[in-house]
């Protein structure tokens, strides 16, 4: 955010916020949270830490809409209502010359005492970032991974040098809004909303380029395939002559000559044949070529006249689409998509939300579905029913406990923060729970075997890694 904008929107909540009491905080992407502070109408306070455009202001949105966009908690955000919640405004201020703003709290402790927190929203471009200090302080908890003096846990808090700040951004101007939150949101909002429409815009381009191009390949293939037939006639022509020199063709090795009756004068020409084909034998396969070669034109020119049909109306497809591009038209775009899409999104979530009993079900602060099995044989049902070849099994070693599932839908391979979290769970929900630490052995689930007559919940791994964790219960469940 440009200063001037960053200092007037600190302005505006340092006359909102002291006194106020922090509520509930929702996620709603991985980088930003909207806070609740109790101001109704006022709306709920939004920070978001995107490196290209680092932001905090305002927003005024009904609780229904933010829930609805609303994600688990990520690790941060459990730790700021774990800490935060309930504490009491103090100020809010910026640092001078710097896009860095605090938003002290005074909160109680499990002891009953105040200590004072401070939150600071770092809107510094690629080093952009949220953080918990400490009475002294400290950092204790930051929302992205941090590097550099004054950026880590533990570290006194400091501001990134000047040189990794991002370069001056647009000044937003109040104009007729009724607050600088109000106009930066409606900013950020229509940049948003551009940026959508130029995702959807480039996918749907990209569908219809793909799908010219592929006509067009179809064509030349074709086009190929029609040349490497021949001329009918030439093969009838070859036919006939083979048959009209049966008597008097000269053979020598796989050497033929005959007379083209068919040219002016009946010269002599030599054709290639096998020794162990007579005459009438290449004559047969002549007109069998000949036959194939009159189909083929028949076929193949049909599908042509087809292709060049379906190119012209993809062309106009283009055309049209690339207007609406060009227009910015919302409702012309959507008549290009295509429904398979929208399809495939309503079964994905349909899956998602399907009813899995005797499970518990979590998902990680990646957003990977984390599934346990309560029963040895919910085990069993897990691992051998609901569970699919790529996705990541976990289960502590040496001492019983529920089957852990990663869903792994995509095949890429699973964050280590999301292994980290379903090994805490593994852990938490085996008898070595009070264990400081517990060994949890992974492995894919394609790696797992059933022993022929084991009891219920046995396993046999052919390959598989441990992790050493405490057990834990971090992640949202579902």
């Amino acid at each position: 955010m440009h200063q001037e904008t960053l200092s007037e929107v600190v302005e505006e909540l340092d006359r909102l916020l002291p006194g106020r009491f922090m509520g509930k905080v929702y996620q709603l992407s991985t980088v930003s949270l909207a806070i609740d502070f109790g101001l109704k109408q006022g709306g709920h306070l939004f920070v978001s830490m995107e490196p290209d455009a680092p932001r905090l202001y305002m927003i005024r949105r009904s609780l229904r809409e933010i829930e609805k966009g609303s994600k688990p908690l990520s690790p941060f955000a459990q730790a700021m209502r774990t800490i935060l919640a309930g504490g009491n405004v103090l100020a809010v201020n910026k640092d001078e010359d710097e896009r860095v703003v605090r938003l002290s709290l005074s909160v109680t402790d499990d002891l009953g005492d105040s200590q004072n927190r401070v939150l600071v929203a770092q809107l510094t471009g690629r080093s952009a970032n949220l953080f918990l200090l400490d009475q002294a302080g400290k950092i204790t908890h930051a929302l992205r991974p941090t590097k550099g003096d004054g950026q880590q846990v533990n570290d006194p808090y400091r501001p990134p040098s000047q040189s990794k700040a991002i370069v001056e951004g647009v000044r937003i101007s109040r104009a007729e809004f009724p607050t600088i939150s109000a106009a930066a949101d409606e900013y950020y909002r229509s940049l948003e909303a551009g940026e959508v429409f130029e995702t959807r815009a480039a996918k749907i381009l990209a569908r219809a380029r793909k799908e010219i191009a592929k006509q067009k390949k179809l064509k030349a293939n074709l086009e190929k395939d029609l040349a490497a037939h021949g001329t009918p006639e030439e093969h009838k022509r070859l036919g006939d002559l083979l048959l009209a020199n049966i008597s008097n063709a000269v053979r020598v090795g796989d050497k033929v000559k005959l007379m083209d009756y068919y040219a002016e004068g009946a010269p002599t020409i030599e054709l290639d044949l096998d020794t162990n084909t007579s005459l009438p034998e290449a004559a047969g396969a002549s007109f069998a070529r000949y036959s194939k070669s009159k189909r083929a034109i028949e076929e193949i020119g049909t599908r042509l006249i087809e292709i060049d049909r379906q190119l012209i109306e993809l062309a106009k497809k283009q055309t049209r689409l690339e207007k609406a591009i060009a227009d910015r038209d919302e409702e012309a775009l959507a008549g290009f998509e295509d429904p398979k899409d929208k399809k495939t999104t309503a079964q994905k979530k349909q899956d998602k939300s399907r009813s899995l009993p005797g499970m518990r079900r979590y998902i990680s602060s990646d957003g990977y579905e984390v599934i346990l099995g309560r029963t040895a044989r919910d085990n069993d049902r897990l691992t051998f029913r609901e569970a699919r070849p790529n996705d990541l099994w976990l289960h502590a070693g040496d001492y019983p406990g529920s089957h852990v599932i990663v869903r792994n839908s995509s095949r890429k391979e699973i964050p280590h923060r999301t292994i980290v979290e379903a090994a805490q769970l593994a852990a938490k929900f085996s008898q070595a729970s009070k264990d400081a630490k517990v060994n949890i052995h992974y492995t894919q689930r394609k790696f797992l075997s059933k022993p022929k007559g084991a009891a219920p919940g046995l396993v046999r791994m052919s390959s598989f890694r441990s992790i050493t964790v405490e057990p834990a219960e971090n992640i949202e469940r579902m």
